[in-house]
């Protein structure tokens, strides 16, 4: 397996992101793996991390009375959470590994002051992490759709 900084730069999520940045967001990454049935996060616990999928796969799951309702999933590549960038840093969902997976897990709290010394690289990444926003909310339209059709 390749080292977390030999991995980044060439993630889509990373594309175009100046070297010197690349180098001060792995400084923040450490490698995750989960078993099956682990939980990556759950909801309202604190938002402290976001995710890349190396390996495997996650459910993204809202709790309901009667058990987890699936959301999305998400596979290797994939970017997984963006509440770590928004106060009060609480997670809204939860996620559980599927299958064996590895990730990357970067700090929050360290990227958050790493943006904060240098905006330019807030910046970059707030571009980035709104892109994946964007993708997760279409997504979930598409599966509301798929559920509860089109009104007549």
């Amino acid at each position: 397996m390749r080292t977390i900084a030999e991995y980044l730069p060439e993630h889509p999520f990373f594309h175009g992101l100046e070297e010197p940045w690349v180098e001060l967001v792995t400084g923040c990454a450490t490698n995750l793996h989960l078993r099956p049935g682990a939980y990556l996060f759950k909801e309202g616990g604190p938002a402290d991390a976001f995710y890349v999928i190396r390996r495997g796969r996650v459910a993204i799951e809202a709790p309901t009375p009667t058990g987890p309702c699936v959301i999305q999933t998400v596979h290797e590549g994939d970017v997984v959470g963006w509440s770590w960038l928004v106060a009060p840093y609480r997670w809204n969902f939860d996620a559980r590994a599927t299958e064996e997976t590895s990730l990357v897990a970067f700090d929050g709290a360290c990227l958050r002051g790493k943006c904060n010394d240098d905006p330019e690289l807030g910046y970059a990444l707030l571009q980035r992490v709104v892109r994946v926003m964007s993708a997760s909310l279409h997504s979930a339209r598409v599966r509301l759709l798929d559920l509860y059709g089109t009104p007549t």
